[in-house]
């Protein structure tokens, strides 16, 4: 007769299968305390709250300063003036800032890079580009332009006109102003007389070209 038939050899084989099961079930169960312990999950992982002090770093902060220049500041173009040239939404006839000696020369030095390929050093429309072929650019000269706003030409280099486009993103602001400045000192110098020379310089002037007495 075979074990498993009788009563006792049933029993045993009920208690071995009983065994084996709660053994599994442990075998399971240490398996899943060990994963248990080795999971991290975000809520739980190891970190500082916000303006917690830390001993880590010989500051005292645990939040670290930003890297400098990561964070844009000043870059909000609050002064309608300064970044559109227009005041209520209308062109203006000034400048944002005083208007000095350097930021002439400034100016002067930005258009002869930016400017005089199209518009030549005095500004009359007859640059190397339009040589070659390029359409000209009106002059600066025209009663026109003599009478447009300051900001019109800001207003231009920012967003472009006809075939010029924008120089916003070679030119600061602040340059695209003095160069507007500069074309104001063109336009002067072109109908400008000898007796518009300060009286020093102009004595000076005609003494050295005795010509420049009949202008």
């Amino acid at each position: 007769m075979r074990p498993e038939t009788t009563l006792e050899g049933r029993q045993r084989t009920v208690r071995n299968g009983a065994l084996a099961q709660v053994c599994g079930i442990a075998r399971l169960g240490a398996v899943g305390i060990l994963l248990a312990g080795c999971r991290l999950d975000m809520q739980v992982q190891p970190k500082y709250l916000p303006y917690e002090p830390t001993t880590f770093f010989d500051d005292g902060r645990s939040e670290r300063p930003v890297v400098h220049g990561t964070v844009a500041r000043g870059h909000l173009h609050l002064d309608e003036l300064l970044y559109t040239g227009k005041e209520n939404g209308v062109l203006a006839d000034k400048f944002p800032f005083p208007v000095t000696r350097a930021d002439l020369e400034r100016g002067r030095e930005r258009y002869n890079i930016y400017c005089t390929p199209c518009h030549d050093y005095t500004g009359g429309g007859h640059g190397m580009i339009v040589q070659r072929g390029f359409p000209p650019p009106p002059s600066f000269h025209l009663d026109r332009l003599r009478s447009a706003p300051a900001g019109h030409f800001f207003d231009v280099m920012t967003n472009g006109d006809g075939s010029m486009y924008s120089y916003a993103t070679r030119v600061e602001p602040d340059d695209r102003w003095r160069i507007a400045a500069y074309i104001r000192a063109l336009q002067l110098s072109h109908q400008a007389t000898i007796q518009d020379v300060p009286g020093a310089m102009r004595r000076k002037l005609m003494e050295e070209n005795p010509e420049t007495q009949t202008r």
